[in-house]
């Protein structure tokens, strides 16, 4: 049995299934961690969610920020945008399944050595207080309120982390952390950054260069930084390579850290802009 971490498929399905050719994958003798943002910008985020929804308990899947982003257009909370591909899933017959099905993933995974997030953490968070901030939105997302919750992250003021946020201001300044950090101050207040890591603003570093009080031998898994890319460190995996943007899907197998990678496929990384990652937009 083989576990395959992957970086931010975004509608790229020819890429996903040439990379699962690659490394043989067989299911349910094997499983796949997906970092999340697994549809938008790319040409088939429809067959993306279906092929990931049929693997069942062989797929383990946090949200990104675009997947939160197809809820919200899908509640009407925002408009489909004209860079936005994922018109295919809203107007699908298996819609309603699909949707209830992704809102019902979590934010974060924790199993061994390894904790998942879509992002990346605040350098004051420990895991425990991670995982207990996660599991907050998690409950909202997954409960009757989750149109509300989509309609404060997407349409409220952001707020910094703080310890005394209470109700929406919390919930969301969780979820942004969770989905759309890059860079922070060492107090935790987060930038719109999202070039080259060595270009962040004055006052401003990667997340996962500040001091933090994180688990020793945990490893953190993300994705969402494709002007990072690869990054293996001992605490700290990035997979975003940046397929949607015409460079490549990363797979690391954990059992081993092997590396494997696949080229876009031709016509998938339509939205790459002269093959830089670093330009692409602020916001979902």
């Amino acid at each position: 049995m083989a576990t395959y971490a992957i970086g931010d498929i975004q509608g790229c399905f020819r890429s996903l299934r040439a990379l699962l050719d690659k490394v043989a994958f067989h299911p349910p003798a094997d499983r796949l961690w997906l970092v999340g943002d697994l549809v938008n910008r790319g040409p088939h985020s429809l067959e993306v969610l279906r092929y990931l929804r049929d693997l069942g308990s062989s797929a383990q899947i946090v949200l990104g920020n675009h997947d939160l982003f197809l809820l919200a257009v899908a509640e009407g909370v925002l408009p489909l945008r004209p860079q936005d591909t994922i018109g295919e899933i809203l107007a699908a017959p298996d819609r309603a399944s699909l949707l209830s099905w992704l809102r019902h993933r979590p934010l974060h995974h924790r199993e061994g050595p390894y904790l998942m997030v879509h992002a990346g953490l605040l350098p004051q968070w420990t895991v425990e207080e991670a995982i207990g901030y996660a599991q907050e939105v998690e409950t909202v997302l997954t409960g009757p309120d989750y149109r509300t919750f989509l309609h404060h992250l997407f349409h409220g003021p952001p707020r910094p982390w703080s310890d005394n946020l209470h109700g929406w201001e919390r919930l969301t300044a969780i979820a942004r952390v969770l989905t759309k950090l890059r860079t922070c101050t060492s107090t935790g207040v987060m930038s719109n950054f999202s070039g080259p890591p060595d270009e962040a603003p004055g006052g401003f570093a990667p997340w996962f260069q500040l001091p933090h009080h994180r688990d020793q031998g945990l490893t953190l898994i993300t994705g969402h930084w494709a002007a990072l890319g690869l990054r293996l460190t001992q605490d700290h995996i990035a997979l975003d390579t940046g397929c949607v943007w015409g460079k490549h899907l990363t797979a690391v197998r954990l059992e081993d850290r092997s590396i494997f990678q696949v080229a876009c496929i031709l016509n998938e990384g339509s939205r790459s802009i002269e093959g830089d990652s670093s330009r692409q937009p602020l916001n979902v």
